[in-house]
């Protein structure tokens, strides 16, 4: 659901499948405090960054718009 979302948004995004890459999982768990997926990291222009845990569209819509 996040990936239809932000394509029909035309912005771009890297994608990491953790039973692909199964040593980023401290990663998103370090920066989601779950253990749930999908994680979504949105970096701003000033290179903040906002962690949305699971299809949140409340946080996920203005965190890109």
């Amino acid at each position: 659901m996040v990936k239809r979302y932000v394509n029909r948004k035309g912005l771009s995004y890297q994608e990491i499948k953790l039973d692909e890459q199964p040593e980023r999982q401290a990663e998103a768990q370090s920066l989601s405090g779950a253990l749930t997926v999908p994680v979504t990291v949105v970096t701003k222009e000033d290179d903040s960054r906002e962690v949305i845990v699971g299809y949140n569209l409340r946080q996920l819509a203005p965190a890109i718009a």
